[in-house]
Parts: C-alpha cells; structure tokens; sequence
C-alpha cells in the first residue's frame, strides 16, 4: 500500500490499539490473579489500619488547613516555571541577546509573581 505523506489512515493507528489492549489486559489480568490466588483468610489483626508500624489514633479524615493545600499549588506553580528555564539554559548561545531578554522578561513575571504571593502572605502558617 502506498502510503502518503501527511495523512493519517485508520491502519496507522493498529499498534497504538494494540499497545491500549496489551496495557488493559495486563491490569485486568492482574488484578483478577490477585483476586483468585490470593489469601482468603480475614481476620481482625489483618483487617485493623496500620500505618508505619504505629497504631492509629484519631480519625484518619480530619480537614487539612487551606494553608497546605496552597503552598502545595504555589510550588507546583513554581516548579514548573523553573522547569521552562532549562531549554533556555541548554540553547543559551543560540538565543543570543533575543534569547537573552525573553528570559529576563520571565523572570521577571515570575518575581512579579512571587512577590504577589509573599504580599498576600499565602506562605505564612499563622
């Protein structure tokens, strides 16, 4: 079959279909073996909630401060940020000065950035 350039057809998709399958089957077949050959016997030590060799005290879903949650998304934020600057830094001779003032720019919209998260003091814990 002649196949064109720039055209997707319906057969190119054939191992991508085969590799979903393979995937699916592989978790189902997983989970179903566990389910047959593993151990039946349910007793109360095995059912009890352990966590790192200390018993539980409490209840386990208790709400977390609002704090944690975004100080979490705050450095996500910025850890993709910082992640956009490595292609930079690999191709930092080729950009030249154009290069050179994009970042500088970036930069500055992410201290622009952080400087708005610390006035809104969203990293206090108070």
């Amino acid at each position: 079959m002649e196949h064109l350039q720039g055209e997707n057809l319906p057969v190119d998709y054939i191992p991508i279909l085969i590799q979903m399958l393979v995937a699916a089957g592989f978790g189902v077949t997983t989970i179903v073996a566990t389910h047959l050959l593993g151990p039946k016997v349910r007793t109360e030590n095995k059912l009890t909630a352990f966590e790192s060799g200390i018993k539980v005290i409490g209840n386990a879903r208790q709400p977390f401060s609002i704090k944690y949650f975004l100080v979490a998304i705050l450095f996500v934020i910025f850890d993709v940020e910082v992640i956009f600057m490595y292609p930079w830094a690999v191709n930092f001779r080729e950009m030249g000065m154009e290069g050179l003032i994009e970042m500088f720019i970036f930069m500055g919209l992410l201290l622009l950035g952080f400087v708005y998260v610390i006035k809104k003091k969203a990293l206090n814990w108070d």
